[in-house]
């Protein structure tokens, strides 16, 4: 008796996690979830480039768009504007890299 008490548990249990991945599955898949429209050639035109806390409520990031890059400013009270129309770099070095120094 007890047996078919926690297989009936188990199989419930089962069953809404599988309901809860379907539906988590259907809202990424139709756009429904914030932030997960993309692209029709599958390529990002708008990816964070560097984040630089300044201190504990306040942040610059540079972001790219396209082959352009902006300097914003993040705070608590609001955000700001630093630069905008700063060329991106033709080639972006990878990690440990120095400006300038060849890799390989």
């Amino acid at each position: 008796m007890e047996f078919t008490t926690y297989f009936k548990f188990m199989l419930a249990l089962a069953f809404v996690l599988g309901l809860i991945g379907v539906m988590a599955w259907g809202a990424r898949r139709f756009g429904v979830l914030r932030g997960t429209v993309r692209a029709a050639s599958g390529k990002r035109r708008i990816e964070i480039v560097e984040i630089a806390p300044i201190d504990s409520k306040r942040k610059l990031m540079l972001v790219r768009r396209d082959q352009t890059e902006h300097l914003l400013l993040l705070g608590a009270t609001g955000d700001l504007v630093i630069e905008t129309g700063i060329a991106a770099p033709a080639e972006i070095p990878g990690p440990g890299v120095q400006s300038g120094q060849t890799v390989g």
